[in-house]
């Protein structure tokens, strides 16, 4: 997550000037350092991201350093068949990262072999190295049940006699496969295979074997671990802990304010999308914009870090779609509002200003606050 280096109409007025004369707009985005063409980039609508791609002069050194949701957004917005190119600049883990917002259903915890099919076909038009280096960082059990949702495969016996079952291929003579349901020609799956066979025989083989005997629901299981680790390194914590900011408060700790400030929020934080402009302001409606207006630079922006924690949060206790990009802001406006409603108690309560509130109570706190209060008028 990342500060603005650039005004937020700058993207405005270098489309703008694009449409006038593209060669000028070229020119003054040459003059940019690459952090402040990725501010640009992630400053600008998503609809205008392709175009704004288009007209940098090196995006092959500005895509590596987009965050990882913001890439992920960016493809979707262009649309996922289209966005080869954009995926061959990108690293390993942004696709990694790619998979594990946008590949899984937030409901059931399983990845949605659609869209895990969706996201390894445009990898593969992406071009063999990116296609390489993608099955290098993948979980192979994510592509365990990738291939499996696709592919039957049988491992050839030792046996004279044995046939093939109709319809089965092979690369090597060892492994055959066909495709799992009528009609599917296997045309992103087939360049998969090839270009492990050719260039990572053991990653072939270890796919093809976990195809051909591991249990779906073990292997659901690890991929599971694996993503939830990265989640967590990216600021999305787990299910049972995200959770926790719906506990009901009991009455007795409704007004609790410890006297002192509480230890500042951990600052070193790596979130996947670029700093949000929140309507932080002394005239804002709620109180925790007004709360955090009132703060020193540096303090304000260690308490701008932990309330996008409590965002992730919030996308993630309710199994919000983290790929997709309406996700986050919904988050960010509900943990507003009720870590503003518990703002208010507290202030009520103590006669503190929102400010001091805020240091003295975590925002975790002050959302398991507001969200006691409206479960209790809701009752």
């Amino acid at each position: 997550m990342s500060d603005q280096p650039v005004p937020a109409a700058e993207p405005r007025r270098i489309l703008a000037l694009a449409r006038q004369d593209r060669n000028a707009a070229r020119r003054e985005l040459s003059r940019m350092t690459i952090g402040d063409q990725v501010a640009l980039v992630c400053e600008s609508p998503l609809p205008a991201r392709r175009e704004l791609l288009d007209l940098l002069p090196a995006p092959e050194l500005v895509i590596p350093e987009l965050p990882e949701a913001e890439l992920c957004f960016t493809a979707k917005a262009i649309g996922l068949p289209d966005a080869g190119w954009i995926l061959a600049h990108a690293t390993p883990e942004q696709i990694v990262a790619c998979v594990d917002l946008d590949a899984w259903s937030q409901t059931d915890l399983v990845p949605d072999r659609a869209r895990l099919g969706a996201w390894l076909a445009v990898i593969a038009d992406a071009g063999e190295p990116a296609l390489l280096a993608s099955a290098r960082s993948l979980d192979p059990e994510l592509v365990v049940l990738w291939l499996r949702d696709r592919l039957e495969v049988w491992l050839k016996p030792n046996e004279d006699d044995w046939v093939p079952p109709d319809g089965a291929t092979t690369l090597e003579g060892q492994f055959f496969f066909r495709a799992r349901r009528d009609g599917d020609d296997l045309e992103d799956v087939r360049p998969f295979l090839d270009v492990l066979f050719r260039e990572e025989y053991w990653t072939y083989f270890r796919l093809l074997q976990g195809v051909t005997w591991e249990l779906e629901s073990d292997t659901e299981e690890w991929a599971l671990r694996w993503r939830s680790g990265r989640l967590e390194d990216l600021g999305f914590p787990t299910l049972d802990e995200a959770l926790a900011l719906y506990s009901i408060l009991p009455a007795r700790a409704l007004d609790a304010l410890p006297q002192a400030p509480a230890p500042p929020p951990e600052t070193e934080l790596r979130l996947p999308i670029w700093m949000p402009r929140l309507p932080v302001s002394s005239s804002a409606t709620r109180s925790l914009w007004r709360a955090l207006a009132a703060l020193a630079p540096d303090e304000r922006r260690t308490y701008l870090h932990a309330f996008l924690t409590l965002a992730n949060k919030v996308a993630v206790a309710d199994k919000l779609p983290l790929g997709d990009a309406d996700s986050i802001p919904q988050a960010i406006e509900k943990a507003a509002s009720l870590a503003s409603r518990g703002l208010d108690h507290l202030t009520a309560a103590h006669g503190v200003s929102p400010a001091e509130a805020l240091r003295r109570a975590s925002l975790d706190r002050l959302f398991r606050i507001g969200f006691t209060l409206a479960q209790r008028e809701s009752a």
